[in-house]
């Protein structure tokens, strides 16, 4: 089937393609879970299974696991355009399938290092097609409740997981109970993407046909090279900049918290229990928060939540760095989630805006390869400040990080949502 011929058998809409829709938030749920079954987990089994204890080294698989997913990001949308959603989808899991045996059956810290750059690679891939499958199923008018949903469920499935991986490893030990759930995941979500997914590249085309481009120098996508998107992408379009520099700091929030917030509650003598609950508390309210978030962008706006968010996140980090209890800490982590959910959805409803229905998948996954590089900073620069500072000092960095990209947006960045400005 061609394009044009794809294009006559879709309909755009949110009621329209609700089966399709619904099933993409569930496998997207799945892929979040993957993640969140080591995210308690892996830095206690640094200091426990494998005696480390520089800051740097233990944070090197979420340097790893950041860089390949980045990488990935950027592929999926170059291949998503060229070949189609569903095989990148397909691939993506894949690529997940060797890694909880990996994680349960590791002899050292290189094990779980390549673990993470195959997740992250599974994690780019799937991801990043789950998120423009959405965007095309859609259309234009309820862009930001289908990127709160696709959120919602991700972050949701990993604020879950990672409490329940939490649990089995304080009933049952750090291996190999916690990994089973990700094996479960994994299953799952490849056997749905290939029996029930379906591609949605049809949805593109109609919008693509029916479309007056934002971008006047691009009204035809299909010719402009991959290059020409990048640097839109990332420095020449200011609302497109501005959300790629402003998700490369939310993901170093998180990327920095993955690593270090076990590592600092763990400082008060919390219980394993006490410390998971603190950690699923920052994806659970980003996760649930999502749900409310990316509705408001398409009733208020994109930009103001974008940067009071990013000033919330900044806020949360000082509260987090000040306290030393589990009160103080649970306050913080609420914050840093409700922060986080004004952000995540919102920024990539605003890509969606801006970005062309031909070069979508690539927009796309230049902000995500900007976005996911955060994991990356945020480990190295997480780590060197721990190191060097103390657990403290990094956290108070993150948040003078957060101030700043609110700062950018507000200066840079201009309303995406038509009907908002």
């Amino acid at each position: 089937m061609t394009r044009n011929e794809l294009a006559g058998t879709a309909t755009l809409g949110l009621r329209a393609n609700a089966a399709q829709f619904a099933l993409l938030v569930a496998v997207n749920a799945l892929v979040g879970g993957v993640v969140g079954q080591q995210q308690t987990v892996l830095p206690l089994l640094a200091a426990d299974d494998f005696g480390l204890t520089g800051y740097t080294v233990i944070f090197t698989y979420i340097a790893a696991f950041g860089i390949t997913k980045a990488a990935s990001n950027y592929a999926a949308g170059i291949l998503a355009d060229r070949l189609g959603r569903k095989p990148v989808l397909l691939i993506g899991w894949l690529f997940a399938v060797p890694v909880p045996v990996m994680l349960i059956l590791a002899p050292d810290w290189g094990w779980v290092v390549a673990a993470n750059v195959l997740l992250g690679i599974n994690q780019g891939l799937t991801w990043s097609t789950t998120v423009v499958m959405k965007i095309d199923l859609v259309g234009p008018d309820k862009r930001g409740l289908a990127m709160g949903l696709n959120e919602a469920a991700g972050y949701g499935a990993v604020a879950i997981t990672s409490l329940l991986a939490g649990h089995l490893a304080a009933t049952y030990g750090l291996r190999p109970a916690p990994f089973l759930l990700g094996a479960a995941y994994v299953a799952l979500g490849l056997t749905l993407s290939a029996l029930l997914v379906k591609e949605t590249r049809g949805h593109a085309a109609l919008e693509q046909h029916h479309r007056t481009p934002r971008l006047p120098s691009l009204r035809s996508g299909t010719t402009h090279s991959s290059r020409d998107i990048f640097a839109l992408s990332t420095w020449r379009e200011p609302a497109l900049a501005s959300a790629s520099q402003a998700g490369l700091v939310n993901n170093l929030n998180f990327g920095l918290a993955w690593g270090l917030f076990p590592l600092l509650f763990a400082t008060a003598d919390l219980s394993l229990g006490q410390i998971s609950l603190l950690f699923a508390l920052y994806p659970g309210v980003w996760g649930v928060g999502q749900l409310a978030t990316g509705a408001l962008s398409d009733r208020y706006g994109r930009k103001r939540l974008i940067t009071a968010g990013m000033g919330l996140q900044s806020a949360a980090l000082a509260v987090i760095a000040l306290a030393g209890t589990f009160p103080g800490w649970a306050v913080g982590t609420i914050l840093l989630g409700a922060g986080t959910a004004m952000v995540y959805p919102t920024l990539l409803a605003a890509i969606g805006d801006v970005a062309e229905p031909a070069w979508r998948g690539r927009a796309v996954g230049i902000y995500r390869l900007w976005r996911d590089l955060g994991y990356a900073f945020g480990a190295v620069i997480g780590g060197i400040m721990a190191d060097v500072a103390g657990l403290h000092a990094a956290v108070w960095a993150a948040a003078a990080l957060s101030a700043a990209a609110a700062l950018v947006v507000a200066l840079r960045m201009y309303e995406t949502h038509p009907t908002a400005r």
